[in-house]
């Protein structure tokens, strides 16, 4: 009996845990999120990140009373949500929770297509098909409306139909207009509506080839093309400070603006990180001096005051059902409490998003930072970086922090993590400011003893002819016909066509000189690339492709050289392949000279002062490309004429052996690939 009883209370142990297990399994399937959150970091590249905010929950009716199509809404902070139910032709106000408070504009409204809410819960509801503008009061009166306006200024040609709306504190009127793309219609409430003007007006984009076409085009077929008009914005949100935010489909890198009262964008550098998404539909600011984009196929950008990413996520229903996931959203808006509500009118059903800890923390700190309160928003920050120490962003905030405290040895630190060119030039500015103030006196003083003391010698050796033992070695230096011919390259450089002749008829020609400065150039080439100064560089930390850059520049130089030859050897050209090959090498002396001067300039130079690593650049490469070219003339003893055939039949030939190079590598990788098939097939028959 009590080994049946023993078996029967295992038997019930071993069901609680399953049951436990099951349990916590469901947790931890409920919390896990249909989609990923990404974020960019300082190279541009998207990486994952934590989950920054978590689908809350959905709302598909308030009360009994569905949505149905709704095209717009506005979320209050005492926590009340006003629909534009477009299906229904009403305004549906309900809660956070799904209740519902009221119904107004039934019977009224024709297709309320936008809605926005004032502090004084005054309801503007912009209806396309009733071309109306109605404002409405909490009990659903309507206080006013207003049409199109009689204003010469508006176009008479053009109708009036109202899609988006907001409001700023002295009751001006921002509407979105279908099909006007004079901009957004500004109007006062002032004698019964007031035409302001046309405000935030996007501009027609054009490229060359367009400019191009419609210059040689007839009167005729000009008219026939597609008319080059600016883009109508889509939606719009206004923050505390009266700025308005637009997005617009298409419109390349300015999709997302910033618009200050003149109009005018203030998002800076709009898309250097060249993540707006191209097909926006919404857009709502946030409580921390953040905005958020929506995408019509599901996805939500977070961006800061700057325009600059914070996070990526959600996504696009694929027919699962999944919460969190969108099919067609037409407006996001964002609570009190960071909860974003994302209204998704193919659905019909408003998504809830909560930040995650995570954010909560982040948010916390870009308020702070945004009041000035540098030294508290470190803290949060630093527990941000502890969750995820890659996190680019918050390295960058911590950097501007540790700036405004004036700590710029830590701001130069955490600008180089993220990435952050700006911060980073600011920090070393002072860096290098508190430098030259502490050894100012010291420098000037070492640089005069250096004067004094190149004087001395020049004096001594007029005398006593110290340095004649110097000299002496350099005339033996010269005698060396490998060192003579190096040192001939500098005259080349100096003088490219006495130089030139010197290869051609003088014996200056050879394959060791050469190939020397060529491996000081590969040698040059590398160290500049990886370890020049921080704002000059164009890689990412610690990636190092040796292999690759020598092997670029040995097959660089082997196809010039022998295209060249080929194409001089059948245009009577007097250059030998020996020939060709020193004065190519020969050419890239310039940059073996200034290459050293631009590493030294990318390491004491900030962004203010970075044209002088382009000037020198600019220098070099030019300087490169007339010897190069004066070399393959005087060499070759080829007229003016002849010269530009040569090149750019030497430039044809390399995009053959190009195509040649890519040909074969694809049939060899089919090859492979046959190979690769027919040995697997057999070691799987042979098994």
């Amino acid at each position: 009996m009590r080994r049946k009883n023993k078996i029967f209370s295992l038997f019930v142990v071993l069901l609680f845990a399953m049951g436990l297990a099951t349990e916590l399994c469901s947790v931890i399937a409920s919390a896990d999120t249909p989609y990923r959150t990404y974020t960019v970091d300082g190279y541009g590249y998207t990486e994952e990140t934590q989950t920054a905010y978590l689908a809350k929950s959905t709302i598909i009716k308030f009360g009994e009373q569905f949505i149905s199509g709704a095209s717009d809404m506005c979320v209050t902070d005492d926590g009340r949500i006003y629909v534009a139910d477009t299906g229904n032709k009403q305004v549906i106000i309900g809660t956070t929770e799904g209740k519902l408070i009221k119904v107004i504009g039934k019977g009224l409204l024709k297709t309320p297509m936008g809605i926005y809410v004032t502090e004084d819960k005054h309801i503007y509801v912009a209806d396309r098909d009733a071309r109306t503008v109605y404002v409405f009061n909490e009990n659903g009166d309507v206080l006013n409306k207003y049409a199109k306006p009689d204003s010469p200024l508006y176009g008479e040609g053009l109708d009036f139909l109202p899609i988006k709306i907001v409001v700023n504190d002295a009751g001006i009127m921002f509407i979105v207009c279908q099909s006007n793309t004079n901009g957004i219609v500004e109007i006062s409430p002032a004698d019964g509506g007031t035409f302001l003007g046309y405000f935030g007006t996007n501009f027609a984009s054009t490229d060359l080839q367009t400019i191009i076409y419609r210059a040689i085009m007839t009167k005729e077929q000009r008219a026939k093309m597609v008319g080059n008009i600016p883009s109508t914005p889509d939606n719009l949100a206004i923050d505390s400070k009266g700025l308005i935010y637009t997005v617009t489909r298409g419109d390349e890198e300015k999709t997302l603006k910033r618009l200050n009262i003149a109009g005018l964008n203030m998002l800076r550098g709009t898309n250097n990180y060249g993540y707006y998404d191209v097909a926006p539909a919404a857009v709502a600011v946030g409580n921390h001096d953040n905005v958020y984009v929506a995408s019509a196929q599901g996805y939500i950008y977070e961006y800061n005051e700057q325009g600059e990413p914070i996070y990526v996520f959600g996504g696009t229903d694929d027919g699962t059902q999944r919460i969190g996931l969108s099919t067609q959203i037409t407006s996001i808006q964002v609570g009190k409490d960071d909860c974003i509500y994302v209204l998704d009118s193919d659905k019909n059903q408003i998504q809830v998003y909560e930040p995650s800890e995570f954010t909560q923390k982040l948010h916390t700190a870009l308020y702070l930072y945004s009041k000035g309160r540098y030294t508290e928003s470190r803290e949060p920050l630093a527990e941000v970086l502890n969750m995820n120490s890659l996190f680019t962003y918050a390295n960058k905030a911590m950097g501007r922090a540790y700036f405004q405290e004036e700590n710029y040895d830590e701001a130069l630190r955490y600008a180089k993590l993220s990435r952050d060119y700006e911060g980073y030039s600011d920090a070393f500015w002072e860096i290098r400011n508190i430098w030259l103030k502490n050894n100012i006196v010291a420098l000037i003083l070492t640089i005069v003893g250096i004067w004094i003391l190149f004087k001395v010698i020049q004096v001594l050796d007029r005398r006593k002819g110290i340095l004649n033992g110097v000299r002496n070695l350099k005339e033996k230096i010269r005698q060396n016909r490998l060192m003579s011919n190096i040192m001939y390259s500098g005259y080349y450089m100096r003088h490219p066509i006495d130089g030139s002749y010197g290869i051609s008829r003088e014996g200056r020609a050879s394959w060791a000189a050469p190939s020397i400065i060529l491996v000081v150039f590969t040698f040059e080439f590398v160290i500049n690339k990886y370890l020049c100064g921080f704002l000059a560089k164009t890689i990412r930390e610690g990636r190092y492709e040796l292999v690759s850059d020598i092997g670029t520049i040995l097959v660089a130089i082997v196809v010039l050289t022998a295209c060249n030859y080929l194409v001089c050897t059948i245009n009577d050209g007097e250059g030998t392949i020996k020939k060709i090959y020193t004065y190519f090498c020969y050419s890239l002396l310039p940059y073996v000279a200034l290459t050293p001067v631009i590493f030294i300039l990318s390491h004491i130079v900030t962004t203010n002062e970075a044209f002088l690593i382009t000037l020198v650049e600019v220098l070099m490469y030019v300087w490169t490309l007339v010897i190069g070219v004066l070399g393959i003339k005087e060499v070759n003893n080829y007229t003016g004429k002849e010269t530009f055939k040569v090149i750019c039949l030497t430039i044809f030939t390399i995009l053959i052996v190009a195509l040649l190079a890519f040909i074969i590598y694809v049939l060899w990788a089919q090859v492979f690939e046959f190979v690769s098939a027919v040995f697997g097939e057999a070691v799987y028959r042979f098994e």
